[in-house]
């Protein structure tokens, strides 16, 4: 009785713990290209800059 409660706690744990890696892996890959184009964006008109 224990074994299968323990056995169905680790599993609802690991499916948890998918879930949350993937969404981390998804939106760090989003933040880098949106940090990549920024910066691109900040050298292109970095040019423009009269002081």
């Amino acid at each position: 009785m224990m074994e299968e409660k323990t056995f169905k706690t680790m599993g609802i744990a690991g499916g948890a713990n998918l879930a949350i890696g993937i969404c981390m892996l998804t939106g760090g890959i989003a933040m880098g290209i949106l940090l990549i184009i920024s910066g691109a964006r900040l050298l292109k008109t970095r040019t423009k800059i009269v002081f």
